[in-house]
């Protein structure tokens, strides 16, 4: 996926791929690790996808100045995913409760 411009006060976003295709993504969660990593993230899933077995993207997210739109950008260490899939798991125990 490439980065876009968003408006992260949506529900959805659009995506676009290498090939060009758009895809709309619901936004499942956002938040801030201020941390360790000093970034905000966002993880959506595919708006189309089924309740069961359903993939999550995860991308950082960079608002722009004076504004809710920002820039997505694509998780750059292990670090980083280990510690996302760490806020989705707890985000998943929370939901299920």
């Amino acid at each position: 996926m490439t980065e876009e411009n968003h408006n992260l006060e949506d529900e959805f976003i659009t995506l676009v791929d290498e090939e060009g295709n758009e895809e709309l993504y619901e936004i499942l969660l956002t938040f801030d690790e201020t941390d360790d990593f000093n970034k905000s993230y966002v993880l959506v899933i595919p708006a189309n996808a089924a309740e069961e077995d359903v993939e999550v993207f995860a991308f950082s997210y960079e608002e722009e100045t004076g504004g809710l739109d920002g820039k997505l950008s694509e998780i750059e260490t292990d670090e980083e995913w280990d510690m996302i899939e760490e806020v989705l798991g707890a985000f998943v125990e929370e939901d299920e409760e």
